[in-house]
Formats: structure tokens, C-alpha cells, sequence
């Protein structure tokens, strides 16, 4: 292979391909994102994702395997014991948890929401499981009314805190999310804290907006952007790339407001970055589409993503690396609104590597990021995980 220059990886959100052997304990049993949404749509048309070997991975009705795969292709079981966005982020990147963050299905305890309230002067609404758009329309008028903002969860390890913004601007909300993060530690370090701010003057109309912001818990291990930054390589993230690495090895940070968005930024790094690393995520598919259980608007969103991603591989050039994976599963057939716990995708693809090779099942996410680590010569930097790169270069 060329001397290696740039690593794109795109982490398309909540795009899962089949249950994990312990997705049972999860509730998660029979959740196949890519699968399901196939047969929901009467077979998928992903003529890009196709040609890169997406249906080689497994069967998935409408997707043709490839006799020669552009890419090389395989899935990835999630070792750490989460289903959520940021374990698999840092597993991705080369961090495999032992622990799973706390959930709070019953709602938070006084010790959490007593300091909470106290330190931002205000009470609370709210302080439950819920869905977010639902849980605005039951309290958006009381919170309007008193000025409190809602406080909700999921199946997720997350502190949700919902407010109009012109109740509590922007501003305000985000400092109160950081209160709230310092306030969860400890027992009670749960992985996000998420600003969700929404617009309207009646429950009819009450919608979320773009100015949601994620407060993650810094990663305690080397990360794979870690690695590139200790050998002087620039690293780019967009998305919620940011946020779910707290802001950890990242030189430059782009937030984007949607998938096309994302794209036009990761369009723009390529053309402009000449060497580094590029993570970016695309929440779309997980934020509007699988938590809502709409397989219509996730099939959308997918084509989308295909038709686009043509510039993405018209603009790669010798020594450049594209990953196209996920962090879980969201099934938007499935009755929960949650993630599901699932293998992820795993398309592996170098214009001057080895094509077609079948990568088979990983036993980590971690085994992505140090496989990257190990192409660029990173491979003593103690990173999780075991380098498929070797299956490439016999």
C-alpha cells in the first residue's frame, strides 16, 4: 500500500445489522435495523453501498452481493456491555468499557435532583421515562407556565433537559446542562447530559430543535485520535463527534445540524485536509427516524446517504482509507423507540489496498480503531482490540 495519508470513518447512527447474541438481555431480541427495514421497504436500493459490498456482509433482501466487493467487508460485536451512543464510540475508537453507565428507569434520585435544583434556582418538571417529543406536549404548557425546565430519561444512559427557548435561551439551558454534569458523577456518571431545546405555543405545535448539545464524560483510556495527535497527524470531527468524545483528540470540531449538513463538511475536510483523520457521525438515521419507529424516513434518509456518498469515493486518492460503519442499533420496526443491541457494519475500502475480503465477525468494535492505529503506524500507542490489517496484506 501507498505510504497512508487520511482515514475518513463514518459512523452512520443507530444503524445496526442483526442481534447480538445477548441482545435478549437487553429486551432487544429480534432486532435487525438493516434486515427489518429491508423487508419493511420491500427490499432496500443502495446501489453504492451495494458496489462497496453491504449486502456481502449478510443477506438483506433488495441488496445483491457483489462477486467483487469494492470494499472489504465484515460486522462487529460490541464488547462493552452498553447499547448506546457513547460506548460505541469509544469502543469504535479503541476504548472497551467493563462497566455499563447507570440508567434511571424509575427517574433520578433526590440526591441527584435536590443539588440540581438548588444550584440553577428553579424546580423541575417531569423526572421519568420518556419519549422526547411526547413528554414536551404533556408539560411544554407547564413548563411555559412556571418555568421549569423537564427533566426526562431512556433506556439510555442519559439526563435529558428539555426547555422552550424562550423560556430558557440557549445559553442558559446549556449551563444548566453543565451543572448537571458536574452534579453526575460518581455512582451516578451517566454518559450524556443532553440539552433539548424546543419552539411552539402549544403541544400541537411544540417541536425540538437543531440546537441540541450532548455533555459527555471524558474518556479515562487513549483513544484513536489520541494516537494521531501524539505523531503530529491532524484530527477532524463532525456531527456529534464532539460531543461524544467530549471534545478528546480532536483538533478541529465541526457541528453539524443534519446528515446533509454533515455531509457537505466531511466533502469540504477531504478537499482541504491532505493528511490526518476524519471521524464524523450521522445522527439522523437514530435521532429522527429509529426513535420514532418510521422505516419510511430511515429508508430516505439511507438513500440519500448513498446517492452522496459517490462524492465522497469520487474524491479518495491513493493512501487514503473509508470506513463506513455504526455504534448500534435502532430497528424503527421494532415497538421500542430505543437503541437495540446489534452487530454494527464493518466496510473497509482503500483505493490502494486489498479489495473483497470477507473481515468476518470481530469480537470488538475496538478492533476497528486499532486496525486504523496499525495502517498508520500507530500500532504501540495501547489501543484496545486486534488489527484485521494483516487479513489485508498476505
Amino acid at each position: 500500500m501507498i505510504q497512508p495519508k487520511r482515514a475518513i470513518i463514518i459512523i452512520l447512527d443507530g444503524v445496526g445489522i442483526g442481534e447480538l447474541p445477548d441482545a435478549g438481555r437487553f429486551g432487544d431480541e429480534g432486532s435487525h435495523t438493516l434486515g427489518n427495514l429491508a423487508r419493511a421497504v420491500d427490499g432496500l436500493k443502495l446501489p453504492h453501498l451495494e458496489r462497496l459490498g453491504l449486502g456481502n456482509i449478510e443477506p438483506l433482501q433488495g441488496m445483491q452481493p457483489q462477486s467483487h466487493p469494492l470494499a472489504n467487508y465484515g460486522k462487529m460485536a460490541e464488547k462493552s456491555p452498553g447499547k448506546d451512543s457513547t460506548s460505541g464510540h469509544w469502543e469504535l475508537a479503541g476504548y472497551e468499557l467493563d462497566f455499563a453507565f447507570p440508567t434511571y428507569p424509575q427517574g433520578f434520585p433526590a440526591e441527584v435532583l435536590d443539588p440540581f435544583k438548588m444550584q440553577i434556582g428553579r424546580g423541575v418538571l417531569g423526572n421519568k421515562t420518556a419519549s422526547g417529543t411526547e413528554i414536551i406536549k404533556a408539560l411544554g404548557v407547564e413548563h411555559i407556565r412556571t418555568g421549569y425546565p423537564i427533566v426526562y430519561t431512556s433506556a439510555d444512559s442519559v439526563f435529558q433537559i428539555a426547555a422552550h427557548e424562550e423560556i430558557i435561551p440557549l445559553d442558559e439551558l446549556y449551563r444548566v446542562c453543565e451543572i448537571a454534569r458536574k452534579i453526575l458523577s460518581g455512582k451516578h456518571a451517566v454518559s450524556r447530559v443532553i440539552a433539548r431545546p424546543f419552539v411552539g405555543d402549544s403541544p400541537e405545535n411544540f417541536v425540538r430543535t437543531r440546537s441540541r448539545r450532548d455533555f459527555s464524560l471524558i474518556p479515562s483510556h487513549k483513544l484513536l485520535q489520541n494516537c494521531f495527535q501524539e505523531n503530529s497527524v491532524p484530527t477532524v470531527g463532525i456531527g456529534k463527534i464532539d460531543d461524544l468524545y467530549a471534545g478528546v483528540g480532536l483538533d478541529r470540531k465541526i457541528h453539524s445540524k443534519s446528515n446533509d449538513e454533515g455531509m457537505n463538511a466531511l466533502i469540504e475536510q477531504i478537499k482541504v485536509l491532505e493528511k490526518g483523520l476524519i471521524l464524523i457521525n450521522f445522527v439522523d438515521f437514530d435521532m429522527l427516524w429509529g426513535h420514532r419507529n418510521n422505516p419510511a424516513g430511515f429508508y430516505r434518509e439511507l438513500q440519500n446517504f448513498d446517492q452522496r456518498l459517490l462524492e465522497v469515493l469520487d474524491l479518495l486518492k491513493p493512501g487514503d482509507l473509508l470506513v463506513i460503519t455504526a455504534d448500534h442499533g435502532n430497528d424503527p420496526t421494532t415497538p421500542s423507540t430505543d437503541h437495540s443491541r446489534e452487530y454494527v457494519p464493518l466496510l473497509f475500502y482503500g483505493p490502494s489496498i486489498r479489495k473483497g475480503i470477507n473481515l468476518g465477525i470481530r469480537n470488538s468494535f475496538a478492533d476497528l480503531g486499532r486496525t486504523v492505529a496499525e495502517v498508520f503506524g500507530f500500532d504501540s500507542c495501547g489501543l484496545a482490540g486486534r488489527s484485521f490489517w494483516k487479513l489485508l496484506t498476505e
